[in-house]
């Protein structure tokens, strides 16, 4: 399996010889330290929450996308990142909406987002220029029902934040494993 994330960086590498990043940036295991990094973030701002929805959790028609992870994780290297970069640009996008119920502060959210930012776009020079693939268009559907169904459904309520914020470190944790797998050996 190292072979075969070797081999897409080296391939790659020659099609985006201009960055300088490649994908030494996750063979130097930086995709793993900014990912535990935004998940410490996202407990942070557990940590400092005033909200109760401890056992509450995001309704059926926004169930946590189980099958487009193992239809992922099945997909060639490439395809894996592309993924998790989707689902890191998702997550940001979702945490630029008004968030201002939410007891948590500023500078964290801020830093969450840079975090999160910051790792799509080291792990895009990893697939290089070449691949414009489409977004997965049942991922950004099920990151717009969390945006339509929860947030504004529930006013953007601190309540809702919790929920979103719970979802969030699922994905970030599932992304993780699915990068993380492309390091290890068979």
């Amino acid at each position: 399996m190292l072979n075969r994330i070797f081999f897409v960086c080296l391939s790659l590498s020659l099609y985006s010889a201009g960055s300088s990043l490649s994908c030494r940036w996750i063979m130097d295991h930086k995709f793993r330290q900014h990912s535990k990094n935004s998940l410490a973030l996202l407990d942070t701002m557990a940590n400092n929450s005033t909200n109760t929805t401890e056992d509450a959790e995001v309704e059926d028609t926004v169930a946590f996308p189980n099958l487009l992870y193992r239809q992922a994780s099945k997909a060639s290297a490439e395809d894996q990142l592309a993924f998790t970069v989707q689902i890191l640009n998702e997550t940001a996008a979702l945490f630029e909406e008004d968030h201002s119920s939410a007891s948590w502060e500023e500078n964290t959210v801020e830093d969450f987002v840079n975090v999160v930012t910051r790792q799509a776009d080291n792990l895009r020079s990893c697939i290089g220029s070449h691949s414009h693939k489409k977004k997965n268009t049942k991922l950004h559907m099920h990151f717009k029902r969390l945006s339509h169904h929860v947030l504004k459904k529930m006013g953007h309520s601190a309540e809702a934040w919790e929920l979103i914020r719970k979802e969030i470190k699922t994905h970030l944790m599932r992304a993780d494993q699915l990068v993380s797998s492309l390091l290890t050996t068979n």
